[in-house]
């Protein structure tokens, strides 16, 4: 993943529970892509990351394997 450094339109299509926890997954759609946001709210100031820009079918594949644990 890499650290998000400009805002970007997004849509989230789904997300993970960010009271339980200080880091919180959203899968997101952008220009007719899709990418997974990673937030890290354990500092003063939140970090997000984002995997690069995917097609549906291997966007969801990642985000189903995050789910389950098997993706890093």
């Amino acid at each position: 993943m890499r650290e998000t450094r400009r805002c970007v339109r997004a849509r989230v299509v789904a997300h993970t529970c960010d009271h339980c926890s200080p880091l919180a997954y959203e899968l997101c759609a952008s220009g007719g892509l899709l990418f997974v946001r990673r937030t890290d709210r354990t500092g003063t100031t939140p970090q997000a990351r984002e995997t690069e820009r995917l097609p549906d079918a291997r966007a969801r594949r990642l985000w189903l394997d995050l789910l389950l644990g098997r993706a890093r």
